[in-house]
């Protein structure tokens, strides 16, 4: 038999093991129903309110590049995957056509400019001519005048005086048809001067025209990004709209997430959001930039027919654009087409789901173009001062 004393030991231990066990299992479901209370609470004040969605996809901006002329590539200053300045040259064009085309338009505008001189100096000429022709018709008509009152007294012939009548007829003509010519001679200059008479202008639009030509023979890039999507070759002949290539801009990215139509009601413009991306596994911070208005059925190439007998309800997806934080982009850069995981938190649902203030301002903009006609005005000056002095033409005849 076993002694009492072992036994009693033997129920001791066995006492106090039970209890340990009872111990551990109150702490492991205090445990649980905490991490329950806590679990509750958190998706209560957080978890609820976020809405994910993985059906959500970088975009951004594809800077197409197009020839702007018709002529011959003979040189690329990048590639796919490079990158490439604002302003920096991209692509070369052959400069002989466009160059003989803007020497015949600048010396088209020295003639015209020439012409429409002479125009300026025929009108005091006119009036000159005008002036002798009166002085004629004067002359001629007091000589007529004299020689009527000498038929009577035979001093003179009929004969003598029918020939200083007709003298008189032919000056009239003679003074009429200068009246002509002046009235012709203002026509052309009239209510004008000579830098802004019509054919100068025409002239001028002429060599504006060539002189784009020939500085579209250099392509430059309009934007600073990478290069993609290179369609061009050395040799080839392009014509004005061909694509060339694209240029990514990569800080003009942003996330297109699609949401059920279910979960657009708690959306609005303004509210945090996260975005996972699978490709480098990084979280960005972004904000609802704003809800599409339709749905990617709506617009379609083929909108769906629903109004037939077999019809069967599908739940639509509506894109949100989401922005991301700049300087996230810029340490973690993203290609366009990456997949994303998006998650709107949408506690509060403060804002508007479409935006009440059109945008006035310029979204995205290049001065790149613009800078094509810097020095046209100075070289064309420079060609109507070479060709008529100043104080030429400055006088608008008719006003």
């Amino acid at each position: 038999m076993m002694p009492e004393a072992d036994f009693h030991d033997t129920s001791q231990q066995d006492q106090a093991l039970l209890e340990k066990r009872k111990r551990w299992i109150f702490i492991a479901i205090g445990a649980f129903v905490l991490l329950a209370i806590l679990f509750i609470i958190y998706w209560l004040g957080w978890k609820r309110f976020d809405i994910a969605t993985d059906d959500a996809y970088v975009n951004g901006n594809q800077v197409a590049l197009m020839s702007q002329i018709s002529g011959t590539v003979i040189a690329i200053h990048t590639d796919d995957t490079l990158l490439v300045e604002k302003n920096q040259v991209v692509i070369q064009l052959q400069k002989a056509d466009a160059s003989v085309t803007y020497q015949r338009a600048k010396a088209n505008l020295a003639q015209t400019v020439r012409q429409v001189r002479e125009y300026y100096e025929d009108v005091p000429q006119a009036q000159a001519e005008v002036a002798l022709r009166k002085a004629n018709l004067v002359l001629a008509q007091h000589n007529w005048s004299r020689r009527q009152g000498l038929v009577g007294a035979l001093a003179i012939s009929p004969e003598e005086l029918q020939d200083r009548q007709t003298a008189v007829e032919a000056a009239q003509a003679q003074y009429d048809l200068a009246v002509h010519e002046l009235a012709t001679a203002r026509a052309r200059v009239q209510n004008t001067y000579l830098y802004s008479h019509p054919l100068v202008e025409q002239a001028k639009a002429n060599f504006k025209a060539a002189y784009l030509d020939y500085v579209r023979t250099t392509i430059a890039a309009p934007v600073r990004g990478y290069t993609a999507k290179r369609n061009v070759q050395v040799g080839q002949t392009v014509a004005p709209g061909d694509p060339l290539l694209a240029i990514i801009p990569f800080n003009q990215i942003w996330v297109d997430a699609n949401f059920k139509e279910t979960q657009i009601k708690r959306i609005r413009i303004g509210q945090k959001v996260r975005v996972h991306v699978d490709a480098n596994d990084v979280v960005y911070d972004g904000v609802v930039e704003g809800i599409e208005g339709g749905t990617g059925a709506a617009f379609a190439l083929l909108p769906p027919q629903n109004a037939t007998g077999n019809w069967i309800k599908i739940v639509q997806r509506l894109p949100v654009r989401v922005l991301l934080n700049p300087k996230e982009i810029q340490q973690h850069p993203l290609q366009l087409g990456l997949s994303t995981e998006v998650t709107v938190y949408t506690r509060g649902e403060k804002g508007s789901i479409l935006r009440q203030v059109p945008q006035l301002k310029s979204v995205y903009m290049t001065n790149t173009y613009a800078t094509q006609l810097r020095y046209v005005n100075q070289v064309m000056n420079a060609i109507i001062h070479a060709n008529a002095p100043v104080n030429v033409g400055m006088v608008a005849y008719g006003q």
